[in-house]
């Protein structure tokens, strides 16, 4: 069974260990929406369930207690009438597992959890009385609980400050595949692809496995775009406003600092964002911040030399920047508009491809071999300046830093082509006019290091022998 599940190695085994602990357990899974918490937590427990609900999307509390009154009778294979509130049903769900104590472990999985807390429900506060004075007293219970609004996860439950505070004993969080658990998924539904080709799909569907499930094998990675996005009631064209409703709450606010952040690749400072979105609830948009970071749409990361409050926060979820690229607002009726436009779009793949490279920072630190070493990853920007000798050195910017703690900075450049990428001699003196730059600026003594990440590798030319590190798109699978 768990050959059939894609990378999540680590979560496995940590779920593998909780389950065999002897102890009471309440096991927290979050994610966004369509990451495959449903589908790793069933994999492993199929059949193990005493008990399994899941609750309903914007569904009221009495829609949400019919469902626990047909879910309990399923299980129980006894009919029962339905619960006036959250306290009685969890009372009836503690009767009946208490017959199933002797047995074996008590498997209980309850999904998008925090749907079930609509307004005025007393949901969570029925919640804390069921684990705080039945659950956590009986060494066999298990309790897996899944969210997809990660903001209410980590918030109410995980990070509660009252009756659940410290409640949960094991949280896993759950990330998009990699690249190379992306072009595992494809292998095991029969696509024969190239890195290449996996990448293009990465670039676009992100490492969502709901996303990249729609996909078909007998299609080209164009014509899966043009399907998905662009034919008449293309799934992922509504996918983007559904996903930020099932998320957050505030979802017009979500959507407006994403949004905004799109129109900016290097990204803004909290500051600069508050004023392009006229906001004056500068606790509010740090909110969303840290909810958008959490949900791995959005990076938040430091100018090289800069203090905590200058930090940047950049658009990164490669979903959304193709969706507000390409699809919204787009009101053609062309089916295959991106196989129509596949060569003018060489901007967007450059943009896209840095991005890829900044969700595999790890896999380009154990190419370089420095993955024990100590480094701090930043970028840099700077205006046409003149230097203290009176020198003119041009605007600048510096997508990746690795400030080493070996004495040693890797200065990374980021390129997309569809052949190797040729280093010209005008290129490899703008690259070094921007390291000599960066040395003013910074007064850095370390030694700076050329570091070229690349689609399809360098030509090996002349020029070459001036870069120290070389990173191929295959390194990082």
């Amino acid at each position: 069974m768990i050959k059939e599940i894609i990378g999540r190695e680590d979560e496995i085994a940590q779920i593998q260990e909780v389950y065999e602990s002897g102890q009471p357990e309440l096991l927290a899974v979050y994610g966004r929406r369509r990451i495959g918490k449903t589908f790793l937590i069933d994999k492993l427990f199929a059949g193990k369930y005493d008990f399994y609900m899941t609750g309903i999307y914007e569904g009221g509390r009495n829609q949400q207690l019919v469902n626990f009154q047909h879910q309990l009778e399923c299980f129980s294979g006894k009919k029962t009438s339905r619960p006036n509130d959250w306290f009685e049903a969890f009372f009836v769900l503690q009767d009946y597992l208490s017959q199933k104590l002797e047995q074996k472990r008590v498997v209980i999985f309850i999904d998008e959890l925090p749907w079930l807390d609509t307004h005025r429900s007393g949901f969570i506060k029925a919640f804390e009385l069921f684990w705080n004075e039945w659950a956590s007293k009986h060494n066999q219970v298990m309790l897996i609980v899944c969210g997809s609004a990660t903001t209410w996860m980590t918030g109410k439950l995980i990070g509660n400050k009252g009756g659940l505070h410290n409640r949960v004993t094991k949280s896993i969080y759950l990330r998009p595949f990699n690249l190379r658990e992306t072009k595992s998924f494809f292998a095991s539904r029969g696509f024969r692809l190239s890195n290449q080709q996996v990448a293009d799909a990465y670039m676009v569907f992100g490492g969502t496995p709901f996303y990249l499930n729609m996909l078909k094998k007998s299609e080209s990675i164009a014509q899966n775009i043009d399907r998905l996005f662009f034919s008449e009631d293309a799934p992922l064209r509504r996918e983007y406003e559904f996903l930020f409703k099932s998320l957050f709450k505030e979802s017009m606010l979500y959507k407006k600092v994403v949004e905004t952040l799109s129109k900016k690749m290097i990204g803004m400072t909290r500051q600069e964002l508050l004023e392009e979105i006229n906001c004056s609830d500068g606790g509010m948009v740090t909110n969303v911040l840290t909810d958008l970071c959490n949900c791995d749409f959005i990076r938040k990361y430091s100018a090289f030399g800069k203090r905590e409050r200058d930090v940047m926060y950049q658009l990164t979820d490669l979903y959304s920047l193709f969706y507000l690229r390409f699809v919204k607002g787009y009101n053609g009726m062309d089916p295959s508009y991106w196989s129509h436009r596949q060569m003018n779009i060489c901007s967007w793949q450059g943009y896209a491809f840095e991005q890829l490279c900044l969700h595999h920072i790890n896999e380009i630190k154990v190419n370089l071999g420095i993955s024990g070493v100590l480094s701090h990853v930043c970028s840099m920007s700077w205006r046409q300046f003149t230097d203290a000798e009176g020198v003119e050195h041009a605007g600048g910017q510096i997508d990746l830093i690795l400030d080493r703690g070996d004495n040693t900075i890797n200065i990374c450049e980021m390129k997309y082509s569809n052949k190797p990428f040729v280093i010209s001699r005008e290129y490899l003196n703008q690259m070094v006019d921007r390291c000599e730059s960066f040395k003013v600026l910074t007064s850095s003594k370390k030694s700076l290091n050329l570091t070229m990440v690349t689609f399809n590798g360098l030509e090996h030319n002349q020029c070459w022998n001036a870069i120290q590190n070389e990173v191929k798109l295959d390194d990082l699978f």
